[in-house]
């Protein structure tokens, strides 16, 4: 790799909501060259795009230095959120076409922070089709469900 090259990551994410709102968890791996790295995450109160976009948004901020970033997600509210609805949101003073406030604003200008300094590429894949690594996010994401649901009834017991 040249010294000026910059390193090629792989990001898969995933959210999962019990109830929407409801608990909420994310899951994301991030691939590059030989190391992987899994994180995940829940809230008690949220909803399924919330956890979806701190999926992606959690792995970006991981990156230490700009990458070309390749963002592979099964939530199409992502990829055409990035790819195209986005500047036209912040155009519009952050409305949508229906001119009502976009929903998820302060996480969509969490993202489009955490992507700037990266060559990004946004991948629409299907959901619960096999993917070895959605699938993975996925198990991350419900397990992330069943920690927050444990602390929870920790909290409540005592």
């Amino acid at each position: 790799m040249k010294h000026d090259e910059k390193p090629f990551v792989e990001i898969y994410a995933d959210g999962a909501c019990s109830g929407n709102p409801g608990v909420g968890g994310y899951g994301a791996i991030l691939k590059a060259g030989e190391k992987e790295k899994e994180l995940s995450g829940c809230e008690e109160l949220t909803t399924n795009n919330r956890m979806e976009l701190l999926g992606v948004i959690s792995a970006l901020e991981e990156l230490k230095r700009p990458c070309r970033v390749r963002v592979t997600t099964d939530s199409n509210y992502i990829v055409k959120g990035m790819n195209e609805w986005i500047e036209s949101w912040m155009r519009k003073g952050w409305k949508n076409s229906q001119k009502k406030d976009v929903l998820n604003r302060d996480l969509w200008e969490r993202l489009l922070k955490a992507s700037q300094p990266h060559d990004m590429e946004w991948v629409w894949i299907k959901g619960h089709n096999g993917h070895p690594e959605n699938e993975r996010c996925d198990l991350l994401a419900g397990e992330a469900i069943k920690a927050c649901r444990k602390r929870m009834r920790e909290k409540v017991e005592g």
